[in-house]
């Protein structure tokens, strides 16, 4: 008589913890659908993810790096603006492919035409604002843009989702996943981090 075999345990797929959800792991499409739901964390970790891809594709069409720079955070942007415009007919990332390509040309058109614009000395009284001060606004806003990249990304992201969106931190925390505290943190020091560099 030959000895029982002993029996199988069934495998058991592993589940996903109660925890809260990892949205770094989720894969684009998820992501996509729950950001067009309205999940602005789902939001900020496409945008996270894909920054690098944006910026290093501007930096390769646009020679000049300001203008890559404004072009990468214009298609940021955009796509913050446009994600309900994603019908899923392509990959996500071609699709961001692209709304880059296209920012690009559009920054790159746009100083084309600024260069061929001629210079014509305009003698008329300035009705509303101050011609003088809108050029300097334009500049600090240009120079606040480089220094605000020379940051750490998280405290980047938190700095802007507060002074340029208005987010309160609590909104910051639920959109980076961030703790509140260490959203507080994060746009203390990057605070401090632009004044130093403004300073310089």
């Amino acid at each position: 008589m030959q000895p029982r075999r002993p029996r199988r345990r069934p495998i058991q797929r592993e589940l996903r913890p109660n925890g809260p959800l990892v949205y770094e792991r989720l894969s684009d499409p998820i992501l996509v659908r729950r950001a067009k739901d309205g999940d602005r964390r789902a939001l900020a970790a496409l945008c996270e993810r894909h920054a690098p891809r944006v910026e290093k594709l501007a930096a390769h069409l646009l020679r000049d790096p300001e203008d890559a720079r404004d072009a990468a955070q214009e298609s940021l942007a955009k796509l913050v603006v446009r994600i309900a415009q994603f019908r899923g007919e392509a990959a996500f990332a071609t699709w961001l492919h692209r709304l880059v390509v296209n920012t690009c040309k559009d920054v790159a058109q746009a100083k084309l035409a600024r260069r061929a614009e001629p210079l014509v000395e305009d003698l008329r009284v300035a009705r509303e604002g101050d011609p003088v001060a809108a050029l300097t606004s334009a500049e600090t806003r240009r120079e606040l843009g480089r220094c605000l990249a020379e940051l750490p990304p998280a405290q980047a992201t938190v700095v802007a989702l507060k002074d340029a969106f208005d987010l309160g931190f609590e909104e910051i925390s639920s959109a980076t996943g961030l703790p509140v505290g260490t959203a507080k943190c994060y746009a203390h020091r990057g605070r401090n981090g632009l004044r130093e560099r403004l300073s310089a």
